[in-house]
């Protein structure tokens, strides 16, 4: 739900006067005319940007079916899915791309719920690190699949855009449950198809 700048309850004005103050805490007049829509666009911006607190849980999102899922006993994979998140110690942007799968056993979920489930738990202030584990662990949890597997290699602006100053520096992060764990020909097999997927992409 955006902001609106007409909400008055104690939490939302509050909020809007934290912005102001920092407009001011780096020299700037919060009244000055491009400035007076500032406070409430960034509040509704940050609202987007943080929107996995909000939205659905993941078991609300990973609404299983048997019907198509008989026979169905191979990786079932989203690749590339791309996500921003924003980086819990400095809020600064975390941009990158997640592959998540998944080996069913008699239950399989529709595509696009494993894109909005990445999003849930991107849409917070996240490490990657976490995040990864998350996916993971909601997939184990809501489909007592045969594996899970999510890989995730992401840029982050704490370390581009402060500190070090690296550009172009890809961190990369992956999780692997049941039979991508343990069985080495498994996880060879998702990793591959990940590598696959992202040359693809040129």
């Amino acid at each position: 739900m955006a902001y609106r700048s007409s909400d008055t309850r104690p939490a939302a004005v509050t909020a809007l006067d934290a912005v102001r103050t920092l407009l001011e805490y780096i020299g700037e007049d919060p009244n000055r005319e491009g400035l007076l829509e500032t406070p409430a666009r960034f509040l509704s911006a940050f609202q987007m940007y943080t929107k996995g607190y909000a939205g659905p849980t993941p078991a609300e999102v990973l609404k299983t079916f048997t019907d198509g899922a008989e026979t169905t006993t191979s990786m079932v994979i989203v690749h590339n899915i791309p996500f921003l998140s924003l980086c819990e110690h400095h809020l600064a942007p975390v941009t990158g791309t997640a592959h998540v799968g998944y080996i069913p056993d008699g239950k399989i979920v529709g595509l696009s719920k494993l894109a909005r489930l990445t999003e849930i738990f991107a849409r917070r202030l996240q490490v990657q690190e976490r995040a990864t584990q998350q996916i993971a662990d909601a997939l184990v949890e809501n489909l007592a699949p045969l594996g899970v597997g999510v890989l995730i290699r992401a840029a982050h602006g704490c370390m581009s855009h402060r500190g070090v100053q690296i550009h172009g520096s890809v961190t990369t992060t992956s999780a692997m449950r049941g039979a991508l764990m343990n069985e080495p020909s498994a996880r060879a097999e998702f990793l591959q198809l990940c590598h696959a997927a992202e040359k693809s992409l040129g």
